[in-house]
């Protein structure tokens, strides 16, 4: 195929996606206006499975499917990081050396760190009562960690980030979403059905039915999932040798 086939390919295509793009505009609600049936519909449902949040109840209950699938893409993304970045056979790290870190700097990293953790366990915890969820807080509780690296060293955030157990943990976090939803099945409902568990009462951490547990999955998920990224690119600027040197 040659180049000027392929580019007429592009732009017919793209021609026909911006016509259908634009069809769909058109067709929108006006800005501000008063028809919103997807919303009500979304917090009519939120509300009848006592999930204060709308949008975890979207992400978690209503179409629980799709965050499925992005927590897939995660889930392989940071898997064909981990076989990239690998350290081959001919390869050695060079043990790293703490560098001089400035006291306002090590004082306030130390100082922010656990108050940080505790905001994106908090995040997580009370995904289905107010802002933020799994993916907020996942990625909030995983940058804490590294707070460490800015406050003290490489050599202490490894003591802190066995990358054995964050592999265990991202596996299960994200086999345990899969399991609640064949529970489901298996309750004769059907996949991630919210309809395991009772609903609670409005407005507690109990509330919501199965949305806690599938929210939590996702933030250990990605907790994990972001840590194993970060290690996987921090190594790659500690030096690396070859066996010949190099």
């Amino acid at each position: 195929m040659s180049r000027r086939v392929r580019l007429w390919l592009v732009l017919t295509g793209g021609a026909g996606l911006a016509v259908l793009l634009v069809a769909a505009c058109l067709d929108l609600p006006s800005f501000g206006g008063d028809r919103h049936p997807y919303g009500d519909r979304a917090v009519r449902a939120s509300i009848a499975r006592h999930t204060a949040n709308v949008v975890s109840s979207v992400n978690f209950d209503q179409r629980a499917f799709d965050t499925l699938g992005e927590m897939t893409i995660l889930f392989g993304a940071v898997l064909g990081c981990v076989m990239l970045l690998r350290q081959t056979r001919d390869e050695h790290r060079a043990r790293p050396e703490p560098a001089e870190v400035a006291p306002p700097v090590r004082r306030y990293a130390l100082l922010v760190l656990p108050v940080a953790l505790v905001t994106g366990i908090y995040v997580v915890a009370h995904g289905q009562l107010s802002p933020g969820g799994g993916f907020q807080g996942g990625v909030v509780a995983a940058t804490a960690l590294h707070l460490l690296y800015l406050g003290a060293d490489y050599r202490a955030l490894e003591r802190i980030r066995p990358l054995g157990v964050y592999e265990v943990g991202d596996a299960l976090a994200a086999s345990s979403y899969v399991v609640l939803g064949l529970a489901g099945l298996l309750g004769s409902t059907a996949f991630l059905a919210n309809s395991l568990l009772p609903y609670g009462t409005f407005n507690t951490l109990s509330s919501g039915g199965t949305v806690p547990l599938l929210n939590a999955a996702v933030g250990m998920e990605v907790a994990c999932a972001v840590v194993l990224l970060l290690a996987r690119f921090l190594d790659q600027a500690v030096e690396i040798e070859k066996e010949n040197g190099e």
